[in-house]
């Protein structure tokens, strides 16, 4: 039996898939190697995967994640994924190859995310061709939930957020100023706490022109600064995995489409796709 895992920073969804591709899905904590590091993904492995697994018979593990971009921050992963799979062997790489290898299958193109964190790339049907750094949620991340969330908090704090969502605000959160702050600068996780801000624009997405203001603003400033500095681009559609793209895609196709791109495929997870994928690549090792 094998395990494909596609781990965002928030949450990452397994598939357990037997040998007559039975799939068996399941969910746990994100395991961003940047904010967690491999005791603390052994242990919550053992807390949350699921009780009838049966470890042992594992045989695969391909785990693609945010933060694995790098072989000193995949080892994280790695390490801790070895330990808990002691049977099986283990694959880690870059959830953008995961959201590219479902969005694109075989074909080459253009993928990206937009949920918690952002990431583009050109894909050549196989493995990543050219990506532009996000430069995560501090330096970068246009477009993402933690840069829609620091936009929202910004704007509420400062008394500039419409009256009606402020009310909104706080009658859902309770937050005072000092509460944010020190989520935000004392309390691990950050990128996490900004992005389940986005939700609440969502939920609040009546209160115009506001709420769509904050969501085009931030992905112009994602079409601007990352995918506009592709070679050619205009050339390809624009394909994204991500609750963000997916949940706001009647404004990312506006955007987009001002950008000269067609909005191509566009899904909340990747997980179904990506197992596809291996399932496909299965059948074509026993064809070989």
């Amino acid at each position: 039996m094998i395990i494909i895992a596609d781990g965002g920073s928030t949450k990452t969804n397994w598939c357990l898939l037997n040998k007559e591709n039975k799939k068996v899905y399941f969910n746990t904590e994100g395991y961003n190697p940047y904010f967690i590091d491999t005791p603390g993904i052994i242990q919550s492995l053992k807390n949350n995967l699921p009780d009838n697994l049966d470890i042992n018979s594992i045989e695969h593990v391909s785990f693609y994640g945010a933060g694995c971009s790098n072989e000193e921050k995949n080892e994280v992963v790695a390490s801790a994924l070895r330990t808990v799979f002691t049977k099986a062997k283990v694959f880690v790489s870059h959830d953008l190859l995961a959201a590219a290898r479902a969005l694109l299958g075989n074909q080459s193109g253009f993928a990206a995310i937009l949920g918690t964190g952002t990431n583009t790339c050109y894909y050549d049907g196989r493995d990543i061709s050219l990506n532009i750094d996000s430069l995560g949620y501090m330096l970068g991340d246009e477009g993402s939930g933690s840069h829609i969330g620091r936009r929202l908090l910004r704007d509420y704090m400062r008394g500039v957020m419409p009256k009606a969502l402020s009310e909104a605000f706080d009658r859902t959160y309770g937050y005072s100023h000092s509460d944010i702050l020190d989520r935000i600068y004392k309390k691990p996780l950050p990128n996490r706490f900004l992005a389940s801000f986005s939700k609440f624009l969502y939920d609040n997405s009546n209160v115009q022109p506001y709420a769509r203001e904050v969501i085009k603003d931030s992905f112009n400033a994602f079409f601007r600064d990352l995918v506009s500095r592709y070679p050619d681009y205009q050339k390809y559609t624009f394909n994204c995995i991500g609750s963000v793209g997916y949940n706001f895609r009647d404004v990312l196709a506006e955007v987009s489409n001002e950008y000269g791109m067609q909005l191509g495929k566009v899904v909340r997870s990747p997980i179904d796709d990506l197992v596809q994928y291996h399932i496909n690549e299965l059948k074509l090792s026993v064809a070989q």
